[in-house]
């Protein structure tokens, strides 16, 4: 699908090479981004500050560029039903993972050692900022709100989907290693490639649905509602059952 010529807040029009060049820098970007970030030691201590600043750099890039707050999945008018579907989603989640912390043998699915030993406290911060703050706002405006909508303006929603989507899983490469050595999982070097590889898989595939969630209710709110339930009550579950 061949997008039409878009006229930008800055009054230029963008041609079938902007749209390429803007969306494919950006999906590299983002592909690098977390996992370099995650290497530093420091991002952890300003992981909240830092991605709220990268999210909205990446909203002021995208109406620099001309995206309109409805491709961006910000457009007032959807908020109403981004909360509906969002809401839904988040009912959803809550519920399966409640039925998994009560059924001990699905318990262990739950298990996290990177919170194992964390206090109440931390866990509140956790579920109740670092989740929805610093992880969700800058995924949601990153892959469902400005690459998203780039890339189905330049070649559609299917495409923007996939392409938002495995990028998405991408992002969560050093992520998952780290989760992978703090359970003690996947040690061997064949084993620790077929787990990446998974996980990535599984990723985009939530991201997939994240985007439907996205394209149903015409704003990024549903996907972060439903991305919070699954980040953030997962995490309290894991400290509950652990």
């Amino acid at each position: 699908m061949e997008p039409v010529d878009a006229e930008g807040v800055d009054g230029h029009l963008f041609c079938e090479h902007d749209w390429r060049v803007f969306v494919l820098t950006l999906a590299v970007f983002l592909a690098a981004w977390n996992n370099v970030a995650n290497l530093v030691a420091a991002f952890d201590s300003w992981y909240v500050p830092v991605n709220l600043v990268v999210a909205a750099l990446l909203v002021l890039l995208a109406r620099r560029r001309g995206y309109g707050w409805e491709t961006l999945g910000l457009s007032r008018a959807h908020v109403g039903a981004g909360a509906r579907w969002g809401g839904a989603a988040f009912g959803l989640v809550a519920v399966v993972i409640m039925i998994a912390a009560l059924v001990p043998a699905t318990q262990p699915l739950l298990a996290d050692g990177r919170i194992a030993g964390a206090g109440g406290a931390e866990i509140a911060f956790l579920a109740l900022v670092r989740i929805p703050f610093g992880t969700v706002v800058l995924e949601e405006v990153a892959f469902r709100g400005v690459l998203y909508g780039a890339w189905s303006q330049w070649r559609g929603r299917v495409a923007g989907a996939v392409g938002s989507s495995a990028v998405f899983g991408l992002w969560h490469l050093v992520p998952t290693l780290a989760l992978l050595e703090a359970n003690d999982l996947a040690s061997a070097p064949g084993a620790r490639i077929t787990a990446l590889a998974a996980a990535v898989a599984l990723t985009a595939g939530a991201g997939l649905l994240f985007c439907a969630l996205r394209i149903a209710s015409g704003s990024i709110l549903a996907p972060a509602l439903a991305h919070v339930a699954t980040n953030s009550l997962a995490a309290t579950a894991a400290h509950l059952v652990a």
